[in-house]
Protein backbone atom coordinates (compact mmCIF):
# COMPACT_ATOMS: atom_id res chain seq x y z
CA UNK A 1 0.00 0.00 0.00
CA UNK A 2 1.59 3.48 -1.03
CA UNK A 3 1.39 5.44 2.21
CA UNK A 4 2.39 9.78 2.38
CA UNK A 5 3.76 10.15 5.89
CA UNK A 6 3.35 13.93 7.87
CA UNK A 7 5.33 14.15 10.51
CA UNK A 8 3.97 14.92 13.68
CA UNK A 9 4.91 18.74 15.14
CA UNK A 10 4.24 17.65 18.31
CA UNK A 11 3.88 13.92 19.90
CA UNK A 12 3.10 13.16 23.13
CA UNK A 13 6.33 12.92 25.60
CA UNK A 14 6.84 9.79 26.98
CA UNK A 15 5.96 10.53 30.43
CA UNK A 16 2.78 11.59 29.63
CA UNK A 17 1.95 8.59 27.18
CA UNK A 18 2.73 6.20 30.00
CA UNK A 19 0.84 8.15 32.31
CA UNK A 20 -2.55 8.05 29.87
CA UNK A 21 -1.96 4.11 29.48
CA UNK A 22 -1.49 3.23 33.01
CA UNK A 23 -5.35 3.24 33.16
CA UNK A 24 -7.01 4.16 30.39
CA UNK A 25 -10.39 3.05 30.32
CA UNK A 26 -12.15 2.34 27.12
CA UNK A 27 -12.47 4.92 24.29
CA UNK A 28 -11.17 8.09 26.03
CA UNK A 29 -7.49 7.81 25.61
CA UNK A 30 -6.25 8.28 21.99
CA UNK A 31 -2.98 7.83 19.97
CA UNK A 32 -0.84 10.26 17.70
CA UNK A 33 -1.82 9.49 14.76
CA UNK A 34 -4.55 8.35 12.39
CA UNK A 35 -5.09 7.17 8.85
CA UNK A 36 -6.88 8.60 6.20
CA UNK A 37 -7.92 8.14 2.84
CA UNK A 38 -10.25 10.05 0.81
CA UNK A 39 -12.40 8.81 -2.19
CA UNK A 40 -13.92 10.70 -4.88
CA UNK A 41 -16.06 9.21 -7.43
CA UNK A 42 -15.16 12.22 -10.34
CA UNK A 43 -11.09 11.24 -9.29
CA UNK A 44 -11.59 7.63 -9.75
CA UNK A 45 -12.27 6.72 -6.49
CA UNK A 46 -9.87 6.10 -3.55
CA UNK A 47 -6.67 8.48 -2.93
CA UNK A 48 -4.03 8.26 -1.76
CA UNK A 49 -3.12 6.88 2.40
CA UNK A 50 -2.10 9.60 4.24
CA UNK A 51 -0.90 8.63 7.97
CA UNK A 52 -0.69 11.91 9.10
CA UNK A 53 -1.15 13.74 13.17
CA UNK A 54 -4.46 12.91 14.40
CA UNK A 55 -6.54 16.24 13.98
CA UNK A 56 -9.66 17.79 13.55
CA UNK A 57 -11.34 17.03 10.07
CA UNK A 58 -12.43 19.85 8.15
CA UNK A 59 -16.43 19.79 6.85
CA UNK A 60 -18.44 21.67 4.76
CA UNK A 61 -22.03 22.37 6.81
CA UNK A 62 -23.34 20.73 3.92
CA UNK A 63 -21.30 17.50 4.05
CA UNK A 64 -23.95 14.62 3.51
CA UNK A 65 -23.22 12.80 6.68
CA UNK A 66 -24.56 16.02 8.95
CA UNK A 67 -27.78 15.26 7.00
CA UNK A 68 -28.42 11.70 5.91
CA UNK A 69 -26.40 9.82 8.40
CA UNK A 70 -24.19 7.85 5.87
CA UNK A 71 -21.37 6.74 8.21
CA UNK A 72 -20.43 3.46 9.29
CA UNK A 73 -17.62 2.09 11.68
CA UNK A 74 -15.86 -1.20 12.50
CA UNK A 75 -14.04 -1.88 15.85
CA UNK A 76 -10.93 -4.56 16.00
CA UNK A 77 -8.16 -4.91 19.01
CA UNK A 78 -4.48 -5.34 18.66
CA UNK A 79 -3.04 -7.48 21.15
CA UNK A 80 0.54 -8.08 22.74
CA UNK A 81 1.69 -10.88 22.31
CA UNK A 82 4.53 -12.96 24.48
CA UNK A 83 7.18 -12.44 21.77
CA UNK A 84 6.66 -8.67 21.94
CA UNK A 85 4.92 -8.29 18.99
CA UNK A 86 0.93 -7.56 17.97
CA UNK A 87 -1.94 -9.29 16.54
CA UNK A 88 -4.99 -8.44 15.08
CA UNK A 89 -7.83 -10.80 15.82
CA UNK A 90 -9.40 -12.00 12.33
CA UNK A 91 -9.23 -8.70 10.43
CA UNK A 92 -10.53 -9.33 7.45
CA UNK A 93 -13.71 -10.74 8.61
CA UNK A 94 -13.58 -7.28 9.73
CA UNK A 95 -12.90 -5.67 6.26
CA UNK A 96 -15.60 -7.71 4.68
CA UNK A 97 -18.38 -6.43 7.21
CA UNK A 98 -17.60 -2.83 6.41
CA UNK A 99 -17.53 -3.39 3.19
CA UNK A 100 -21.10 -5.23 3.85
CA UNK A 101 -22.60 -2.17 5.81
CA UNK A 102 -21.05 0.18 3.19
CA UNK A 103 -23.00 -2.03 0.62
CA UNK A 104 -26.49 -1.25 2.90
CA UNK A 105 -25.87 2.88 3.14
CA UNK A 106 -25.14 3.29 -0.08
CA UNK A 107 -21.42 3.78 0.21
CA UNK A 108 -18.61 2.75 -1.99
CA UNK A 109 -17.06 -0.30 -0.98
CA UNK A 110 -13.08 -0.03 0.43
CA UNK A 111 -10.46 -2.66 -1.19
CA UNK A 112 -9.45 -5.38 1.52
CA UNK A 113 -5.86 -4.31 0.85
CA UNK A 114 -6.44 -0.82 2.02
CA UNK A 115 -8.61 -1.55 4.90
CA UNK A 116 -6.06 -4.03 6.40
CA UNK A 117 -2.85 -1.46 5.28
CA UNK A 118 -4.55 1.61 7.19
CA UNK A 119 -4.86 -0.61 10.38
CA UNK A 120 -0.95 -1.85 9.71
CA UNK A 121 0.65 1.50 9.36
CA UNK A 122 -1.43 3.07 12.24
CA UNK A 123 -0.16 0.14 14.65
CA UNK A 124 3.13 0.32 13.12
CA UNK A 125 4.24 4.03 14.54
CA UNK A 126 1.83 4.17 17.77
CA UNK A 127 2.44 0.50 18.64
CA UNK A 128 4.24 2.15 21.83
CA UNK A 129 0.60 3.54 23.39
CA UNK A 130 0.12 -0.29 24.22
CA UNK A 131 -1.93 -0.26 27.72
CA UNK A 132 -0.12 -2.17 30.72
CA UNK A 133 -3.05 -2.77 32.46
CA UNK A 134 -4.16 -6.46 32.72
CA UNK A 135 -6.71 -7.52 30.01
CA UNK A 136 -5.59 -3.90 28.14
CA UNK A 137 -5.22 -3.97 24.48
CA UNK A 138 -5.04 -0.90 21.77
CA UNK A 139 -8.22 -0.47 20.06
CA UNK A 140 -8.97 0.55 16.58
CA UNK A 141 -11.94 2.37 14.98
CA UNK A 142 -12.22 2.20 11.14
CA UNK A 143 -14.79 4.98 10.15
CA UNK A 144 -16.05 6.08 6.54
CA UNK A 145 -18.26 9.33 6.47
CA UNK A 146 -20.04 11.46 3.59
CA UNK A 147 -18.36 14.72 2.88
CA UNK A 148 -19.71 15.84 -0.47
CA UNK A 149 -21.24 19.41 0.57
CA UNK A 150 -24.83 18.70 -0.60
CA UNK A 151 -28.75 18.71 0.27
CA UNK A 152 -30.07 16.46 -2.30
CA UNK A 153 -31.21 13.09 -1.32
CA UNK A 154 -29.05 10.92 -2.91
CA UNK A 155 -25.40 8.88 -2.42
CA UNK A 156 -22.70 11.37 -1.95
CA UNK A 157 -19.83 11.46 -3.99
CA UNK A 158 -17.04 12.08 -2.05
CA UNK A 159 -15.98 9.87 1.58
CA UNK A 160 -13.34 10.34 3.72
CA UNK A 161 -12.03 6.73 5.20
CA UNK A 162 -10.08 7.32 8.79
CA UNK A 163 -8.50 5.14 11.07
CA UNK A 164 -8.23 6.00 14.72
CA UNK A 165 -6.62 4.29 18.17
CA UNK A 166 -7.50 4.56 21.25
CA UNK A 167 -5.75 2.47 24.00
CA UNK A 168 -8.26 0.58 26.28
CA UNK A 169 -9.09 -1.35 29.20
CA UNK A 170 -12.32 -2.91 30.81
CA UNK A 171 -14.94 -2.32 28.97
CA UNK A 172 -17.60 -2.45 31.83
CA UNK A 173 -17.33 0.31 34.39
CA UNK A 174 -18.78 -1.65 37.35
CA UNK A 175 -15.80 -4.39 36.67
CA UNK A 176 -18.40 -6.92 37.58
CA UNK A 177 -17.33 -10.39 36.41
CA UNK A 178 -21.18 -10.96 35.61
CA UNK A 179 -22.96 -8.12 34.34
CA UNK A 180 -26.61 -6.92 34.91
CA UNK A 181 -28.93 -6.08 32.13
CA UNK A 182 -32.67 -4.27 31.64
CA UNK A 183 -34.77 -4.94 29.15
CA UNK A 184 -35.75 -1.91 27.33
CA UNK A 185 -39.39 -0.87 26.03
CA UNK A 186 -37.48 0.39 22.68
CA UNK A 187 -36.78 -1.13 19.60
CA UNK A 188 -33.33 -1.46 18.05
CA UNK A 189 -34.10 -2.19 14.40
CA UNK A 190 -36.87 -3.77 12.53
CA UNK A 191 -37.06 -6.49 9.38
CA UNK A 192 -35.65 -4.47 6.34
CA UNK A 193 -33.83 -2.55 8.52
CA UNK A 194 -29.92 -1.23 9.42
CA UNK A 195 -29.83 -3.37 12.03
CA UNK A 196 -26.89 -5.90 10.61
CA UNK A 197 -25.31 -2.53 9.35
CA UNK A 198 -22.45 -1.04 11.84
CA UNK A 199 -23.97 2.19 11.49
CA UNK A 200 -23.85 5.31 13.98
CA UNK A 201 -27.71 5.41 13.66
CA UNK A 202 -28.11 2.27 15.73
CA UNK A 203 -26.39 3.14 18.38
CA UNK A 204 -27.98 6.43 18.43
CA UNK A 205 -31.19 4.68 18.71
CA UNK A 206 -29.82 3.03 21.77
CA UNK A 207 -28.50 5.97 23.70
CA UNK A 208 -31.89 6.57 25.53
CA UNK A 209 -33.13 3.03 26.67
CA UNK A 210 -28.76 2.15 27.43
CA UNK A 211 -29.19 5.75 29.45
CA UNK A 212 -31.81 3.86 31.49
CA UNK A 213 -30.83 0.98 31.67
CA UNK A 214 -27.28 2.97 33.64
CA UNK A 215 -30.14 4.93 35.58
CA UNK A 216 -31.37 1.82 37.18
CA UNK A 217 -28.00 0.43 37.99
CA UNK A 218 -27.77 -1.59 35.17
CA UNK A 219 -24.37 -2.33 32.97
CA UNK A 220 -26.09 -2.90 29.26
CA UNK A 221 -29.31 -3.20 27.99
CA UNK A 222 -31.55 -6.09 26.13
CA UNK A 223 -33.26 -5.42 23.09
CA UNK A 224 -36.47 -7.83 21.56
CA UNK A 225 -37.62 -8.19 18.20
CA UNK A 226 -39.77 -5.24 16.92
CA UNK A 227 -42.59 -7.04 15.94
CA UNK A 228 -43.81 -8.79 19.14
CA UNK A 229 -41.40 -7.08 21.29
CA UNK A 230 -40.95 -11.03 22.49
CA UNK A 231 -37.66 -12.64 20.69
CA UNK A 232 -34.69 -11.79 22.42
CA UNK A 233 -32.10 -10.17 19.91
CA UNK A 234 -29.37 -8.51 21.42
CA UNK A 235 -27.50 -5.95 23.88
CA UNK A 236 -26.78 -2.52 23.24
CA UNK A 237 -23.04 -3.90 21.58
CA UNK A 238 -22.82 -7.30 22.21
CA UNK A 239 -24.63 -10.74 20.70
CA UNK A 240 -26.04 -13.49 23.47
CA UNK A 241 -25.38 -17.39 23.82
CA UNK A 242 -27.82 -18.98 26.27
CA UNK A 243 -25.96 -22.66 27.97
CA UNK A 244 -28.40 -25.25 29.18
CA UNK A 245 -27.82 -28.10 31.66
CA UNK A 246 -28.05 -30.40 28.96
CA UNK A 247 -25.00 -29.13 27.03
CA UNK A 248 -27.05 -26.94 24.39
CA UNK A 249 -26.19 -23.41 23.78
CA UNK A 250 -28.80 -20.87 21.85
CA UNK A 251 -27.97 -18.00 20.25
CA UNK A 252 -30.53 -15.64 18.45
CA UNK A 253 -30.58 -16.10 14.37
CA UNK A 254 -29.27 -13.41 11.96
CA UNK A 255 -32.14 -12.10 10.35
CA UNK A 256 -31.08 -9.16 9.07
CA UNK A 257 -32.04 -7.12 12.92
CA UNK A 258 -28.89 -8.03 14.44
CA UNK A 259 -25.11 -7.41 13.58
CA UNK A 260 -23.45 -10.44 12.51
CA UNK A 261 -20.91 -10.27 15.20
CA UNK A 262 -17.61 -12.11 14.74
CA UNK A 263 -16.62 -12.29 18.12
CA UNK A 264 -20.13 -14.37 18.20
CA UNK A 265 -18.76 -16.34 14.77
CA UNK A 266 -15.72 -17.32 16.80
CA UNK A 267 -17.59 -18.78 19.76
CA UNK A 268 -20.00 -20.75 17.56
CA UNK A 269 -16.68 -22.39 16.19
CA UNK A 270 -15.02 -22.82 19.59
CA UNK A 271 -18.31 -23.90 21.57
CA UNK A 272 -18.96 -26.61 18.70
CA UNK A 273 -15.31 -27.53 19.30
CA UNK A 274 -15.68 -28.33 23.27
CA UNK A 275 -18.38 -30.68 22.11
CA UNK A 276 -21.73 -28.50 22.67
CA UNK A 277 -24.41 -28.52 20.53
CA UNK A 278 -25.48 -25.25 18.90
CA UNK A 279 -28.34 -23.76 17.52
CA UNK A 280 -28.94 -20.26 15.84
CA UNK A 281 -33.08 -20.54 16.92
CA UNK A 282 -35.30 -17.85 18.22
CA UNK A 283 -35.55 -17.54 22.01
CA UNK A 284 -38.24 -15.42 24.09
CA UNK A 285 -37.71 -13.76 26.96
CA UNK A 286 -40.52 -15.34 28.42
CA UNK A 287 -38.57 -18.85 27.58
CA UNK A 288 -35.74 -17.52 29.15
CA UNK A 289 -37.25 -16.59 32.54
CA UNK A 290 -38.86 -19.77 32.63
CA UNK A 291 -35.32 -21.82 32.26
CA UNK A 292 -33.58 -19.48 34.44
CA UNK A 293 -36.25 -20.32 36.72
CA UNK A 294 -36.33 -23.95 36.43
CA UNK A 295 -32.33 -24.39 36.60
CA UNK A 296 -32.37 -26.20 32.94
CA UNK A 297 -30.45 -22.38 31.75
CA UNK A 298 -26.85 -22.23 33.54
CA UNK A 299 -25.07 -19.75 32.05
CA UNK A 300 -25.84 -16.58 29.74
CA UNK A 301 -22.96 -14.88 27.71
CA UNK A 302 -22.58 -11.73 26.36
CA UNK A 303 -20.02 -10.88 23.50
CA UNK A 304 -18.49 -8.74 21.16
CA UNK A 305 -14.87 -6.67 20.60
CA UNK A 306 -15.23 -4.88 22.91
CA UNK A 307 -16.53 -6.96 26.00
CA UNK A 308 -14.55 -10.13 24.32
CA UNK A 309 -17.29 -13.04 26.89
CA UNK A 310 -18.75 -11.71 29.86
CA UNK A 311 -20.79 -13.34 31.97
CA UNK A 312 -24.71 -12.25 32.16
CA UNK A 313 -25.72 -12.56 35.90
CA UNK A 314 -28.53 -10.90 36.75
CA UNK A 315 -31.44 -9.70 34.46
CA UNK A 316 -34.15 -7.12 35.20
CA UNK A 317 -37.47 -5.21 33.47
CA UNK A 318 -41.07 -3.74 34.07
CA UNK A 319 -41.91 -6.68 35.48
CA UNK A 320 -39.17 -7.81 37.90
CA UNK A 321 -35.91 -9.44 38.28
CA UNK A 322 -34.35 -13.13 37.64
CA UNK A 323 -30.94 -14.67 38.09
CA UNK A 324 -29.06 -16.52 35.90
CA UNK A 325 -27.79 -19.34 38.16
CA UNK A 326 -25.89 -18.14 41.15
CA UNK A 327 -25.62 -15.07 39.30
CA UNK A 328 -21.69 -15.09 38.56
CA UNK A 329 -19.31 -16.30 35.77
CA UNK A 330 -20.36 -20.07 35.12
CA UNK A 331 -17.61 -22.75 33.98
CA UNK A 332 -18.12 -22.38 30.33
CA UNK A 333 -18.05 -18.63 30.31
CA UNK A 334 -15.10 -18.51 32.50
CA UNK A 335 -12.95 -20.98 30.14
CA UNK A 336 -14.14 -19.87 26.59
CA UNK A 337 -13.14 -16.68 27.46
CA UNK A 338 -9.84 -17.87 28.58
CA UNK A 339 -9.21 -19.65 25.18
CA UNK A 340 -10.50 -17.03 23.11
CA UNK A 341 -8.33 -14.35 24.99
CA UNK A 342 -5.25 -17.04 24.93
CA UNK A 343 -5.62 -17.00 21.34
CA UNK A 344 -6.03 -13.12 20.17
CA UNK A 345 -2.63 -12.61 22.59
CA UNK A 346 -0.55 -15.58 21.39
CA UNK A 347 -0.80 -17.81 24.66
CA UNK A 348 -2.90 -20.40 22.64
CA UNK A 349 -2.41 -22.39 19.51
CA UNK A 350 -4.00 -20.43 17.01
CA UNK A 351 -5.62 -23.85 14.98
CA UNK A 352 -7.69 -21.85 12.76
CA UNK A 353 -5.70 -19.02 11.25
CA UNK A 354 -7.67 -15.69 13.12
CA UNK A 355 -4.54 -14.14 14.20
CA UNK A 356 -2.71 -11.57 11.75
CA UNK A 357 0.51 -10.49 12.97
CA UNK A 358 1.87 -7.02 12.82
Amino acid sequence: MQLTRLPHPSPTPDATRESLIADPGFGTVFTDHMVMIDYDEAAGGWQTPVLGPREPIALDPAASVLHYAQEIFEGLKAYRHPDGGLGLFRPEANAARFNASAERLAMPALPEELFLGAIRALLEVDGSWYPAVEGGSLYLRPFMIATEAFLGVRPAKKYKFIVIASPAGNYFKSGAKAVSIWISDYTRAAPGGTGAAKCGGNYAASLVPTGQAFAKGHDQVLFLDAAEHKWVEELGGMNLFFVFADGTVVTPPLTGTILPGITRNSLITLLTEQGLKVSEAPYSIDQWRADAASGHLVEVMACGTAAVVTAVGKVAGPDGEFTIGAGGIGQTTAALRETLVGIQTGRIADTHGWVMRV
